[in-house]
């Protein structure tokens, strides 16, 4: 009888330990396999301000890239590429977790050939790939990513009056 009690004792501990353990891992397992969305717009500076104005326009087919990079030594860990719609919008899947890298959207290329020029400031944006911050949505948001247009619109000076600021 104590020989079977033994035993029992013994299954009950054993599996009391190895459920959860296995449960945590195969949590773990699980988020190491959910990825991202990174999503963001690419927009034309028609005004060459350095921003976005009412009469900015929004890049379809330019070509855009999240590149993450290992905080301790700088070395690229992997990048992932995508096009933006019709809108200028773009969705790029990111696989993984990337909570010790540094990842960011970069600008590759536009198809706008009076539009090309990368906007200095504008040509790249840090977004934080990692369930380890707070954030419950698998989707991140990229600050918007611009090209220069190569000489403004007519109605840009007219436009960038209303910007400055009067004394009183």
């Amino acid at each position: 009888m104590a020989k079977h009690l033994i035993s029992a004792v013994t299954a009950v501990l054993a599996v009391a330990c190895v459920l959860p353990s296995l449960s945590v891992a195969a949590r773990n397992v699980a988020a190491g396999k959910q990825g991202f969305v990174v999503q963001g717009r690419v927009f034309c500076d028609t005004c060459r301000a350095g921003f976005e104005t009412p009469v900015s326009t929004y890049t379809k087919g330019a070509k855009v890239r999240i590149e993450c990079r290992s905080k301790v030594t700088g070395a690229k860990t992997c990048n992932f590429e995508g096009t933006t719609d019709h809108t200028g919008t773009y969705n790029i899947l990111v696989a993984d977790e990337h909570e010790h890298e540094i990842c960011e959207s970069v600008l590759v290329s536009s198809p706008e050939s009076r539009c090309k020029t990368p906007l200095q400031g504008r040509e790249r944006a840090r977004v934080f790939l990692s369930h380890n911050n707070g954030i419950a949505s698998d989707t991140r948001y990229a600050n918007s990513l611009g090209f220069q247009k190569d000489t403004p619109l007519s109605v840009c000076a007219e436009l960038l009056k209303t910007y400055e600021q009067y004394e009183v």
